[in-house]
């Protein structure tokens, strides 16, 4: 086994290290990097969310107004239908007691 000269040994192990902390910042910057964009979209997740939550409640209020409309239609439809078969049976009532006096 040839020995080197001890700073030249010292030098490569250095050289070695170095290329490896080199490394090791790489691939620590490039999970921070990836930390980043995943902290990007959970934020984007997050205001999509509040806009959503809003935008629900919003229709949600819709419909019920529109459900509150439709009842409020239907009564009233119920009540003309009402008006109008009464005006029909009051003028069939009537014909009839004309058609018994006409006898």
């Amino acid at each position: 086994m040839v020995e080197g000269n001890p700073v030249e040994l010292a030098t490569r192990r250095l050289s070695s290290a170095l290329d490896g902390l080199e490394a090791a910042v790489e691939r620590r910057r490039q999970a921070d990097h990836g930390d980043a964009a995943l902290a990007d979209q959970i934020a984007t997740l997050g205001s999509d969310r509040s806009r959503l939550a809003v935008e629900l409640e919003q229709q949600t209020a819709r419909a019920q107004k529109l459900e509150a409309t439709t009842r409020e239609v239907s009564r009233r439809l119920d009540a003309a239908m009402e008006a109008v078969q009464a005006v029909v049976d009051g003028h069939e009532q009537h014909g009839h007691e004309q058609h018994g006096h006409e006898r």
